[in-house]
């Protein structure tokens, strides 16, 4: 009753300016600063700073701020090299020096721990970052728009339908940047109609490239709205004169409106259907759209601190559940008696064995179902796990998997999240049978609030 009391005591509104003191950052990178008790979210604000802010949106236990000024400057801030960084969105935090970022990151671990876990102190340690945190993205996917006559590729502007143009991303591989503005080109020479949302009329929708980093082998996909595309083999012609080092011209089909990339045909225009990429020993063939992790080298990294907190000898049995496409399934198989992958996507499915083929991987399988209903199955067939290896959406872990692990109840418990605040809580139901030994966050997305992270439960 209290608190509700207290809120109402703040009567603000929108429009309204006050100086907050920037406490820490939230986990969409904003400064988090209090006023009469109230947080208070301000953008590109940091913490330690003292800034003028105007409120933007008032809620019952929250509000939004924009930055007006800098009282007091963070020693962490730093001029962003992107010249339309405030307009785009897609980075949060170029305006804060990267070490600092990789404190913050392994802070909002901690932060998320004490709050949802109740550990007083969580055992959280350096968040592990890239010696060169620019150019780490292996896929550009640009919409393309006109603005005053111009073809734009790029990302909409944060909470509007405005193109940002993102010619020469920094945090893009150049060589995806190159593909962009080589098919902004030739789509623009030979006249291709763009698509238009509002009239539902034109043809091209979306950049897609893809640059393999570690055979530099390349890949260009063209969603368009339109089984044809106009003057197509002027255009393969074009893009191959422009981009010599193309391995994949590949045409895709989306006609609905809807806001995903991809529509269900892909066809092959020039070239080969996939590209080759590799990770660690492992291999991979890449179509147009196959999932890949964005930033190989820190993926390697992530894979080898799961491996590391498994501490497979070669003995165990090991699940990896929400498998994808089996890549970390494929990383542990070396050191393991056997994998079973569990996923839910059939597709996904049918690729991670395509991947243990290819690699002459035979101690792994892949099973499209629920874990939740999977493991028990096994358990009463004689088939339980040393180690279980958890990867899930941004949402955490089903309540009815928590109950399965519980039951079920593997030695160790290595769980990959993309969330501290779902890690946390799902932490915090895992403890009645498990001990926290150490969480590992590691930055998988350098200049942006996420954080990714490697955590070990062992059972007490």
């Amino acid at each position: 009753m209290r608190e509700s009391k207290q809120t109402k005591d703040v009567p603000l509104r929108i429009g309204q300016q006050m100086t907050l003191t920037i406490r820490s950052l939230g986990i969409n990178g904003e400064g988090i600063g209090y006023y009469k008790k109230k947080i208070v979210f301000v953008d590109q604000a940091l913490p330690g700073e003292v800034v003028h802010a105007e409120l933007t949106e008032v809620k019952e236990k929250y509000a939004h701020a924009k930055l007006v000024k800098v009282v007091q400057r963070s020693p962490a801030r730093v001029q962003p090299p992107c010249p339309v960084y405030e307009q785009c969105g897609g980075c949060s935090l170029q305006h804060m020096d990267y070490q600092a970022q990789l404190v913050s990151k392994q802070e909002l671990l901690i932060e998320a721990l004490r709050k949802y876990a109740k550990l007083e102190h969580p055992p959280v340690k350096p968040t592990i970052g890239m010696a060169n945190p620019w150019s780490y993205r292996n896929k550009a996917q640009f919409q393309v728009g006109k603005q005053q006559g111009q073809l734009v590729a790029g990302l909409y502007r944060t909470g509007t339908h405005q193109l940002v143009d993102l010619s020469g991303c920094p945090v893009q591989h150049e060589q995806t940047n190159q593909i962009v503005e080589a098919a902004k080109q030739a789509v623009e020479k030979l006249n291709i109609p763009i698509f238009d949302e509002r009239t539902r009329s034109g043809v091209i929708r979306t950049i897609v490239a893809r640059a393999a980093f570690a055979t530099g082998e390349t890949q260009l996909t063209l969603v368009t709205a339109t089984q044809e595309i106009p003057r197509v083999k002027e255009l393969i012609l074009e893009l191959r004169y422009r981009l010599p080092q193309l391995v994949s011209i590949a045409q895709n089909v989306n006609s609905r409106k809807t806001s995903l990339v991809f529509g269900e045909t892909t066809k092959q225009l020039w070239g080969r259907p996939s590209i080759a990429e590799k990770l660690g020993e492992l291999s991979f063939d890449l179509s147009a759209r196959a999932f890949f992790q964005l930033n190989p080298e820190q993926t390697a990294k992530l894979y080898d601190q799961v491996k590391q907190a498994a501490g497979l000898n070669g003995t165990e049995t090991v699940f990896d559940l929400y498998c994808g496409t089996g890549t970390i399934a494929l990383w542990l198989a070396p050191s393991a008696k056997e994998v079973h992958g569990i996923e839910l996507i059939p597709e996904a499915v049918e690729d991670a064995r395509q991947n243990a083929r290819k690699n002459g991987i035979a101690n792994v399988s892949f099973h499209v179902g629920k874990a939740e209903e999977l493991m028990p199955k096994w358990a009463k067939q004689g088939l339980k796990a040393d180690v279980v290896v958890v990867d899930p959406p941004r949402t955490g872990l089903a309540a009815e998997l928590i109950q399965s692990l519980l039951q079920v109840k593997p030695q160790k418990i290595v769980y990959v999240s993309c969330n501290p605040s779902t890690l946390a809580k799902d932490i915090q139901r895992l403890q009645q049978s498990y001990a926290l030994k150490q969480v590992q966050p590691l930055d998988m997305f350098p200049h942006t609030p996420h954080v990714e992270s490697c955590s070990l439960l062992v059972r007490m």
